[in-house]
């Protein structure tokens, strides 16, 4: 039974497990060896509950701003504290851990596909596709889909849509918020557009600090604050509000805009 046992998307566990050990333990020099991850907060992650819990984050790169957070939840759910040390904690890793990943991503090759059945919730962008601005309306489908993860386990996703910094937030989220009624959990990471290239997959530079803060849960009223108001919460905790901006130097953001264009890749 346990072989054959199967998540709500039909993911063998057994496979599903051996993709996590595996994938956690080629990359876990990443985290700590070539670079470093500094995490803090992470003793909230064993106070919550088992399932709906919704983590919202900014974004860096496609995949290893998702596969430091496996790293990182897993390792506090076998106690240890802002700390990714020795990655046994993967041996018997949480399997109802998912990601909110663009459909179009996911099957742009064989390593996507992979890490896709190891827990992607794949949606169709309403906003982007193949490169191009579009616009087309939501897939209700795709918002049952993060319903079923959020009822089964946990869900990650990056409300903005893209790595680029500083953009809006999609109110796609903040529907999914008032509707599912989660638990939300703000991340915000830096340092990962500049240890890796835009997939996340390849290494461009060693020695870098990588940081993930892991925030307390935010203070929600689901029926009585608006999707505006839930946006504005939000980008404030993820840091990504506008406001944020006038406190960073301007060759900072200069800085920021060149690395952009050095790592464009279209979807």
């Amino acid at each position: 039974m346990g072989l054959l046992k199967n998540n709500p998307f039909g993911h063998y566990d057994f496979i599903k497990k051996w993709l996590i050990r595996i994938a956690g333990a080629m990359s876990h020099r990443r985290y700590r060896g070539f670079n470093a991850l500094q995490i803090e907060g992470s003793e909230i992650i064993k106070e919550l509950p088992g399932t709906n819990v919704l983590f919202v984050s900014n974004h860096q790169t496609y995949f290893a701003d998702v596969v430091a957070m496996f790293h990182v939840f897993n390792a506090s759910l076998s106690g240890r504290v802002d700390s990714i040390k020795n990655v046994g904690y993967l041996w018997q890793p949480k399997l109802n851990i998912y990601y909110v990943a663009a459909s179009e991503t996911m099957r742009s090759g064989i390593l996507p596909r992979i890490m896709a059945y190891a827990g992607a919730v794949s949606v169709s962008r309403t906003w982007r596709s193949k490169g191009k601005e579009v616009d087309r309306p939501v897939n209700l489908s795709d918002t049952e889909n993060i319903g079923i993860a959020l009822h089964d386990g946990w869900v990650i996703t990056f409300p903005q849509g893209t790595t680029k910094p500083w953009k809006p937030i999609r109110k796609g989220t903040a529907h999914i918020i008032k509707q599912y009624k989660p638990v939300v959990v703000p991340i915000v990471i830096d340092g990962f557009r500049r240890s890796f290239d835009k997939k996340g997959i390849r290494i461009k530079k060693r020695g870098i600090l990588q940081t993930m803060e892991i925030k307390k849960p935010l203070d929600i009223d689901y029926e009585n604050d608006s999707v505006e108001d839930i946006v504005e919460m939000i980008e404030y905790a993820i840091e990504q509000h506008p406001s944020f901006l006038k406190v960073i130097p301007q060759e900072e953001l200069q800085k920021e805009e060149e690395l952009n264009q050095t790592r464009r890749w279209d979807y």
